[in-house]
């Protein structure tokens, strides 16, 4: 029987490579300057990207559940690989078409299948800690832009940006081939010992393929939740930095400086907010959740003072990352980790979607409000609402995976 921590370690590796896509923005200013594309033409391309993560996770789900983690695996980096690949050659063609085709939708279908890849594997080779087994794999893909970030700017100061996606899309390719080649759901169930802290899982959940899961009320309520969360943390994300600037003073050093800082926060969020759902339940973390970014938005409206401003910004950013990390173990929670893929890929279309309702809401709101607290208002009320639906999830769920204390 293979090691589990190996096996969570090759989701790691996935994840680490496929998320490299958060560290575009260090990408933007060299293609700009080197194919002559404006801003917006540029960062449409990471939109793109992030459009059809989102899509491709949804329609090739029931793909990942048939063919298995180390197939899926091998897609993802034909997918992921051939896009980076692809756009050096948009580069040395000077193309934004192609750069919208091989970055934009044949990496982001790579970015898709290789996201969900894991997700279902690692639930089943920890059943008793869900959370941070997922938590694990999801963290790496939030840290990427930490290690990504300076080496793309070291191999386009080096070599160029041509040559920069040659190298990271080879790079990558071993990595997510070698990661896959390890993946493979257990034979037998893991059988897990009582964890010290005096919890235990007291029910089951039924296993429900995809179809029956989009039935249920559950699932549109956690999409809903799901689609806030991301929307509301990648608006705040995409203005972080000349946010902090004309709001709280910082100089560009200091805000640069904070925005590193995020990077940590994200991946450090996902795996400590998952692990904590470990014990409390992951209905209760989704309350917690919009209660904090109820208040930290509401109270960054209000702030211009330089330290207050970070903490909120890193509060909101930690239960940002914990959103994405706490999700899968809670669809498996409701739904069984039968086609958990397969119903992982269908919320994920909520990230495609507000991949680009985020940061086109906050930038629309800050032109004709000229300023940022109308919009960190709206974000408010907008986890008020969400603050209800987790709620009535609390209450009316049927199916109860509450870690409890016996």
């Amino acid at each position: 029987m293979k090691n589990r921590w190996l096996i969570a370690l090759a989701a790691v590796g996935i994840h680490i490579s496929i998320g490299s896509v958060y560290a575009w923005s260090v990408l933007t200013r060299p293609i700009m300057d080197e194919l002559g594309f404006t801003l917006q033409e540029t960062t449409w391309a990471f939109s793109i990207a992030i459009l059809f993560l989102g899509l491709s996770a949804g329609f090739l789900g029931g793909f990942v559940e048939k063919h298995g983690p180390r197939r899926s695996g091998f897609t993802s980096a034909l997918f992921f690989g051939s896009g980076m690949l692809g756009t050096a050659l948009a580069v040395h063609l000077k193309s934004l078409a192609l750069l919208y085709l091989f970055y934009g939708f044949i990496g982001g279908i790579g970015l898709g299948v290789g996201y969900i890849t894991p997700v279902s594997t690692l639930v089943k080779w920890f059943p008793n800690n869900r959370g941070f087994a997922t938590g694990l794999a999801i963290m790496g893909f939030g840290f990427a832009s930490l290690i990504a970030g300076p080496l793309m700017q070291h191999l386009v100061a080096a070599y160029g940006l041509m040559q920069n996606f040659i190298i990271l899309g080879a790079a990558y390719m071993v990595i997510m081939v070698l990661s896959a080649s390890y993946l493979e759901p257990p034979k037998t169930q893991p059988q897990e010992q009582q964890a010290k802290s005096g919890y235990t899982t007291l029910l089951q959940p039924k296993s429900y393929t995809a179809a029956q899961a989009l039935k249920t009320w559950q699932f549109y309520a956690l999409w809903w939740i799901f689609f806030t969360n991301i929307t509301c943390g990648i608006g705040l994300l995409a203005v972080a930095s000349p946010m902090a600037q004309e709001v709280a003073g910082m100089t560009p050093e200091a805000a640069a400086s904070m925005v590193g800082i995020i990077g940590l926060i994200n991946g450090g969020g996902r795996i400590a907010w998952s692990t904590v759902s470990d014990y409390i339940g992951r209905r209760s973390v989704y309350v917690l959740f919009f209660i904090i970014e109820i208040a930290a938005f509401y109270l960054l409206a209000q702030t211009a003072n330089a330290l207050l401003f970070q903490i909120l910004v890193f509060v909101i950013i930690s239960c940002y990352g914990g959103g994405f990390s706490c999700m899968p173990a809670y669809l498996s929670d409701l739904f069984g980790t039968k086609e958990l893929s397969a119903i992982h890929g269908k919320i994920l279309t909520a990230w495609g979607l507000a991949g680009i309702a985020g940061p086109l809401l906050l930038s629309y709101m800050r032109e004709t409000t000229s300023g940022y607290t109308a919009t960190l208002y709206v974000f408010a009320a907008a986890f008020v609402l969400s603050l209800i639906v987790a709620l009535i999830l609390k209450w009316r769920t049927s199916v109860d995976i509450e870690i409890q204390k016996y």
